[in-house]
């Protein structure tokens, strides 16, 4: 189940405003002339940011997510109608999908709590590549423990959003027990004093985790790279689909 942030109409309409810069994309998007990429799966797609702005770019794009709220959000965005949208996991694309490039930004990765979810999307991801196509993520690294500022101190904002009014965020930790770091995320509009909680909950997953379960699924890593607006916090993987051995 998606969280709430995603999941409930009223928050998903807020988030973009909420994290309005998304330089984190600038990396995926250098990829797609970097690979001669002219298709792209992108899961996890949440409110369309980058969907829309591939499909802009004349790229063919498919957007898995299921969170049917951000969806609704991304549908109405410029270029939402070049985007095939599909509402639910990597595990619900149509099987004759093939693809350059498949995406997960942001914490897309981390959110496969299991080994069995993880697996089976990795194993979805890698079907819908074309022979020797690409998946590029991102993920924190751990020993950074970037968890440790997820709290009202260090994360409280006020965004003064057009149409809505101001709106309070903040994040408090409430579980260190890694791999996994749950957290919850408040958002308080003052118009009428409404407060929604959203806990989340990630997986910081070391490298070598990470190479073993890409290898398990059929890629070969080509690269970790350091994703350039978190220097030294995030790797930004980039693996290559081997040919199946199925028949």
């Amino acid at each position: 189940m998606p969280d709430a942030h995603f999941a409930l109409e009223r928050l998903a309409e807020v988030y973009d405003p909420l994290d309005p810069d998304r330089s984190d994309l600038d990396v995926y998007a250098a990829m797609l002339d970097e690979y001669d990429a002219r298709s792209v799966l992108d899961v996890g797609c949440g409110t369309g940011t980058f969907a829309c702005l591939l499909a802009r770019r004349g790229i063919d794009v498919v957007g898995v997510d299921p969170a049917r709220a951000s969806l609704d959000v991304a549908r109405r965005k410029d270029g939402a109608d070049r985007v095939t949208w599909i509402h639910g996991d990597a595990t619900d694309l149509p099987a004759d999908l093939l693809v350059d490039l498949a995406v997960m930004t942001a914490n897309v990765a981390q959110v496969f709590l299991t080994d069995e979810a993880w697996t089976q999307t990795l194993g979805a991801i890698h079907r819908a590549l074309k022979p020797g196509g690409r998946l590029v993520f991102e993920t924190r690294v751990p020993a950074r423990r970037d968890w440790e500022s997820w709290t009202p101190e260090h994360s409280r904002t006020t965004t003064d959003i057009e149409g809505v009014g101001r709106v309070e965020t903040w994040h408090e930790l409430l579980a260190d027990t890694p791999p996994y770091v749950t957290f919850l995320s408040s958002i308080r509009f003052e118009s009428d004093g409404e407060l929604y909680t959203s806990e989340s909950t990630l997986r910081f997953r070391e490298q070598a985790e990470i190479e073993s379960s890409l290898a398990a699924a059929g890629f070969e890593v080509e690269e970790v790279r350091d994703a350039t607006d978190r220097p030294g916090q995030e790797w930004v993987y980039v693996a290559q689909a081997r040919p199946s051995l199925a028949p």
